[in-house]
């Protein structure tokens, strides 16, 4: 029994051991301080100590006087050059850098975030000339560090936080209100102002009544000044200059009271500073990544703060479907990462080249992911045919055999079967494909001899499987010219942003109808929702809680966009919107990164 207990000890040991030195083999340890730390003291006795588990694993660092970063960068592919540097908790004292550093790191590195553990100096007589500001200095230099090497690391400039755990939280919180302050002669003019900072039951406060007496007396000496209380008391030093705020607090902890937190994010919100706090009813203090049956949740609610503020790249990436020139060349694909910036994939080479139709065109690119995980595509094939292309992909790289569906092949006279669209029912599992053709003498009222004579209408049929479709029905009749419509479910009714196509007196722009059903009828077209232009090919995203509607302004060969948050008011946005030249109207679509990935690849 015994030996079997000692077997298993040893194994979980070696690979408790095999762990840590794959951390140090992985990333590297950079000094802080290469040409040594600014008013350092020699002092020979005060030697870094290891603290380690029952395991004879390391898991914390006393009598620090020698600070370094250890590296982990976040894989190239998935990041967006977030950087957070992340201050481990121990009461100034020592530092718990297994739990609240590479694992946290760890953590970072798998949302897409570059981290860096800091192992900062422990404040202490012995060692400083001022140990107040030692672990200041550190962390300062720390911020410096990392913006220098921005480029060298693939990291954003103005997208580094500061976190810390604790006292280190404390650390974060006095970097975040004191990165101004001259603590030593700087190299050069780095800021070292985070842009974000994350707070996890942090020390903040100084003075009786809220502090953690270990940390005050390590950092701050036995018995304080008033000043030097107030001072690194941070609720007291927020401005407006404050970065954002994301805290983290237990009320049943005992060890630094919950008030800290809550002095924080009062006097964050005092002064207008973007800020989240979240409050557990039981967690104690030191829970790490969380372990109790509600903070174990923090690290999600961190999370979705972060991508909120576009700090981690979002789980979806934006593609736009679009076709150049006539079509001839076939289906091109852009990426957009916050809706408004967008890039070609694939050096703006076609996905898929046409092969169906009259002139084997593929224009107006419709894609959408039906409820079977695939993607499906809609296009125009011709200029006069009677139906339209057809395709699925599961990765929009491999394609089905593309289909010819003659959806107006019962009428003999229909001129056109231009712009066609897809949307899914999930709740019928029904696909609706719709699209604009002129039938001559079927709306004589709106019959003009402009835009050479046509005189469109939508039209519709349904399938759930793409092999058998119901029989064309007439979908909008708005009493006027209509053609490219795309719809969009919004709570639990349809949304249809169409173009008025009449041309004399001219319309040319996008207006709104609403329907309870897919299928309509649709009100009423609303009033234009674009300005002074000409305006055609709307497609429609919810991007931030905000809709968008992009669209061809076709006669200046340009894109532009309008926005709303409630449909009803809407704001040209069209000179933050840029697409890539020669960009003809498609439509825009939600896959997961991990797709985008592949196509970055292609």
């Amino acid at each position: 029994m015994y030996k079997k207990l000692f077997l298993r000890i040893f194994v979980l040991s070696f690979f408790l051991g095999i762990y840590q030195q794959e951390i140090q083999a992985q990333s590297e340890v950079i000094p802080l301080w290469p040409n040594g730390a600014p008013s350092a003291l020699s002092a020979p006795s005060y030697i870094q100590e290891s603290q380690l588990d029952a395991l004879g694993n390391i898991r914390g660092y006393s009598k620090v006087s020698q600070p370094d970063i250890t590296v982990f960068l976040a894989d190239k592919e998935t990041s967006n050059g977030t950087a957070v540097i992340i201050c481990p908790g121990g009461g100034y004292s020592h530092l718990a850098i297994r739990k609240e550093g590479y694992k946290v790191a760890e953590w970072f590195n798998s949302l897409g975030i570059s981290a860096f553990v800091l192992k900062y100096r422990m404040p202490s007589d012995q060692t400083m000339e001022d140990k107040s500001v030692g672990p200041l200095q550190d962390a300062q230099e720390a911020v410096r560090m990392v913006r220098r090497n921005a480029d060298k690391w693939h990291i954003d400039p103005t997208k580094i936080g500061i976190m810390g755990f604790s006292a280190g939280g404390h650390l974060a919180a006095s970097l975040s209100t004191l990165y101004n302050e001259k603590t030593y002669t700087e190299s050069d003019d780095t800021s070292a102002r985070p842009d974000f900072s994350i707070l996890i039951y942090p020390v903040i406060g100084m003075e009786a009544g809220i502090t953690h007496k270990g940390s005050q007396k390590n950092l701050l000496g036995a018995s304080p000044t008033p000043e030097l209380l107030e001072k690194f008391s941070s609720e007291k030093r927020i401005n407006k200059e404050t970065p954002p705020a994301f805290l983290v607090h237990a009320t049943d902890d005992s060890g630094v009271p919950v008030e800290n937190s809550i002095a924080y994010y009062l006097a964050l919100k005092e002064h207008n500073v973007a800020s989240e706090m979240h409050i557990y009813e039981q967690g104690g203090h030191g829970f790490g990544l969380g372990v109790g049956p509600t903070n174990q949740y923090w690290p999600t609610a961190c999370a979705n703060w972060l991508r909120s503020h576009n700090w981690i790249p979002n789980e979806e990436v934006l593609l736009f479907s679009y076709f150049k020139g006539n079509g001839e060349d076939g289906l091109h694909l852009a990426y957009s990462e916050d809706g408004y910036t967008w890039k070609s994939l694939k050096n703006d080479a076609p996905f898929l080249t046409p092969v169906v139709g009259k002139d084997k065109l593929m224009r107006d690119p419709c894609i959408i992911k039906g409820g079977d995980g695939k993607y499906h595509m809609v296009w125009t094939v011709s200029w006069t045919d009677k139906g339209i292309g057809y395709a699925s992909s599961e990765d929009l790289i491999h394609w089905s055999e593309q289909q010819f569906i003659p959806v107006m092949a019962h009428e003999q006279s229909t001129r056109n079967t231009w712009a066609p669209e897809l949307t899914y029912d999930a709740e019928s599992n029904t696909y609706l494909i719709y699209w604009a053709s002129t039938i001559p003498g079927k709306f004589p009222k709106t019959q003009s001899d402009k835009d050479s004579g046509y005189n469109h209408r939508m039209y519709y049929t349904t399938t759930k499987d793409f092999k058998t479709f119901s029989p064309t029905t007439l979908l909008y009749e708005p009493g006027f010219n209509v053609i490219d419509a795309t719809i969009q479910k919004h709570e639990d009714k349809f949304v249809m942003f169409l173009k008025d196509e009449t041309r004399e007196p001219a319309e040319k722009n996008i207006k709104i109808a609403h329907s309870d059903k897919l299928t309509g009828p649709y009100s009423k077209a609303s009033d234009p929702i674009t300005g002074d232009y000409w305006a055609e090919g709307p497609t429609a995203q919810k991007i931030d809680g905000k809709w968008t509607v992009y669209f061809d302004k076709y006669i200046d060969h340009t894109y532009g966009a309008v926005q709303s948050s409630d449909l009803k008011n809407w704001k040209d946005i069209s000179n933050r919107i840029h697409f890539p030249e020669g960009t003809r109207h498609g439509t825009i679509f939600k896959v997961p990164r991990a797709l985008y990935q592949k196509l970055k690849k292609q």
